[in-house]
């Protein structure tokens, strides 16, 4: 059974048509308008190995949050829906990311208590013409759409670019391992049998 999903969503701030395959082979087309994070979310597609198709027309003109925390919204309720009912995944994932001079960790359980713990220095650079605060607020639509408990730590680091897309791909790669299927797991991974 294809793990896929379909979103539209459409306020006054923007308007976001996504679709996912979960079991995909990291091919993505994205469009939000902000090329930072266009470049960030195909990595999340290839490193996370998703077929991620997205379009987002955001009130740019104000600035690129609303854009950046609708698409973590829409992307985890497309990621929820093709997970369906979880049964024989592997729940959990943990990613080291290094790039270059920056380490991060990121760690998922796709448990139904959405929870984000991000700990990073405040002082810590922004990418050029992308808030490093936007970051944590992407992670932070995914876990609560997703309902996903994710903890992401900056180890270290020096470089905006480099920080930012070491916890987009830790990110795509702790979700990545969390959806799989695993062939020895029966049912939903939980003693209560439920998600």
């Amino acid at each position: 059974m294809p793990r896929t999903a379909t979103r539209h969503r459409k306020t006054a701030e923007t308007n976001i048509d996504l679709t996912i395959d979960l079991d995909g082979s990291g091919n993505s087309r994205i469009s939000t308008g902000v090329g930072f994070f266009d470049h960030m979310l195909t990595l999340f597609s290839r490193h996370g190995l998703f077929d991620l198709n997205l379009t987002a027309v955001g009130d740019l003109h104000v600035d690129s949050h609303h854009t950046v925390e609708d698409t973590g919204i829409v992307i985890g309720e497309a990621m929820k829906e093709a997970l369906g009912t979880k049964e024989g995944i592997r729940r959990y994932g943990c990613c080291y990311l290094p790039m270059d001079e920056t380490l991060a960790r990121v760690v998922v359980d796709l448990s139904n208590r959405p929870h984000l713990e991000f700990r990073a220095d405040p002082a810590t650079p922004s990418a050029p013409n992308f808030p490093f605060s936007l970051v944590e607020e992407f992670c932070r639509a995914i876990a609560s759409n997703l309902r996903a408990n994710i903890h992401v730590e900056l180890l270290y680091g020096r470089d905006g670019h480099h920080i930012a897309e070491a916890i987009f791909k830790g990110l795509a790669r702790a979700l990545r391992d969390a959806c799989e299927k695993d062939p020895r797991v029966t049912g939903i991974p939980s003693t209560k049998e439920a998600l």
